[in-house]
Formats: C-alpha cells, structure tokens, sequence
C-alpha cells in the first residue's frame, strides 16, 4: 500500500522522535528535570523559551549541515539543553546542577506524557500497510527509555544520535534509514518537527517533507503544515513542501 504526495507516492514514513511521536520539550518535563519539588514553573514562559530554543537549536543544525559550523553532535545537544535551562532560570546555573538536570531530562523518571495522535496514526499506517520508523538526534538509551514510556514499539527506531555512521540530519543518515525501510528516498516522507534542519534537510536528501508544529513556532509556513498526525495523510496528499510566507537562510 502506498500514500499520496502530490503526483508521487510514497510506501514508507520516516518520523522524528521528540516532539513528534513523544512529547519532548514540555512544562513538566522541566519541571521534573529541574524543579521537582517545586516551585511551580509558568507553562506560557516554559513555552515560550522552548519555542525559542527550538528555532536556535534548527538554526545550528542547518549550519552544521551547510559547513557553517562543526555537525552538530551530543555535546551541541547538551549545549542546548543547558542553554534552555539557563534562559528559563534566568541566569547560569553552577555546572554539576546544569549537568544534573540535563542527565535527568535526557532519561526522564517523572511522568511522561503521550501524544495519543502518535498511536492512531501509527495504527493507520500499519492497518494500510505502510512501513514506518523513526530516526533521531538524541542518544539511544533516551530514544528507547521514551518509547518504552510512551508505549511505542522501540523497534520503529532506525538511527540515533549515538550509533554508527552519519546523524540526522546528515544526508547519509536519512538515506541510511529509508534503506532500513526497504524503500528508496523518494516513496519515503519525512515528519520532523524542525523547519530547516528537519523538513528542509529531508527534502535535500530526496525525502518528501511535511512540519509537525506542535510548538506553534513556524506560524509562517504556509504548506506542509500541520499541527496533528490526525492529519498527516491528508497533508501528504497535498503535497506542499513547507515553505515560509517569509524566506530565511537558516543562519
């Protein structure tokens, strides 16, 4: 079986891990990575510099992706935790305390949300026949910790920040795991939660490309869009490579 994408078709789902399938970067996730026993942090400030972070965090992909700056690896993922935590503090933290939280959001004890759109459309596409897997920046103990948590099948992980080879979004990544599907890049579609340093990346490595903004941080994207995988076939169809109203370079 196979989905539409426009005028192509394509036989195979690659998603993005955190916050996608898994919710990643929430209140009480810092909540309990941080402040456990209180106080009560502000959900509009936490979602505010996380949308923030977030365009950062794309923007140091993409330059690591073009040569502008070293690949960005679990040390630039650890930095931009540490960043996080530091802007929604208000000031550094002292380092073993930075380290601490870091260590504890990567594998979180707390409780752990779902996304319930994650199961139904995993559902769909095993109902249709379609292959999934997931490929993702972060180290693979925490991949798998949050399947596990979630109760997602930790065998959909194809490629973590810590394996062999290339990471996402290097070119050499994302083909490596369409191989893994069984499928070429072009019957595969891409679901990642970053503008440039997911969606963009996937369709320069021949991936058709759709942006789950579940943050609400790319207002301007005016295709390819979406806020629920409730609607992920539907968006497909369209075939809308997500653009911006207003261009950017990335960095």
């Amino acid at each position: 079986m196979t989905l539409r994408y426009g005028s192509r078709e394509v036989e195979a789902v690659l998603f993005d891990l955190d916050d996608v399938l898994v919710p990643f970067q929430t209140p009480s996730a810092w909540q309990w990575a941080w402040r456990p026993q209180g106080p009560v942090l502000g959900d509009r400030r936490v979602k505010a510099v996380v949308r923030r972070s977030l365009k950062a965090w794309d923007r140091r992909r993409w330059q690591g992706l073009t040569g502008k700056a070293p690949p960005a690896d679990l040390d630039a993922l650890r930095s931009h935790l540490a960043d996080t935590l530091s802007t929604l503090a208000g000031h550094a933290l002292p380092p073993t305390e930075t380290e601490a939280v870091v260590r504890r959001f990567l594998r979180p004890a707390g409780e752990v949300e779902r996304y319930d759109d994650a199961f139904r459309v995993l559902e769909r596409l095993r109902a249709g026949g379609v292959k999934a897997g997931i490929i993702t920046p972060l180290p693979a103990e925490s991949a798998r910790w949050l399947l596990h948590r979630t109760g997602l099948p930790e065998s959909l992980l194809l490629g973590s920040g810590d394996g062999p080879g290339p990471v996402v979004p290097d070119k050499a990544a994302l083909r490596a795991a369409t191989q893994a599907l069984g499928a070429t890049p072009d019957r595969v579609a891409y679901v990642g939660d970053l503008f440039w340093s997911d969606v963009r990346a996937a369709a320069r490595a021949g991936l058709a490309a759709v942006l789950l903004d579940r943050h609400d941080a790319w207002p301007k994207v005016l295709t390819g869009r979406l806020t629920t995988l409730d609607v992920l076939e539907a968006t497909l169809a369209t075939g809308g490579s997500p653009s911006e109203s207003v261009g950017a370079d990335g960095g």
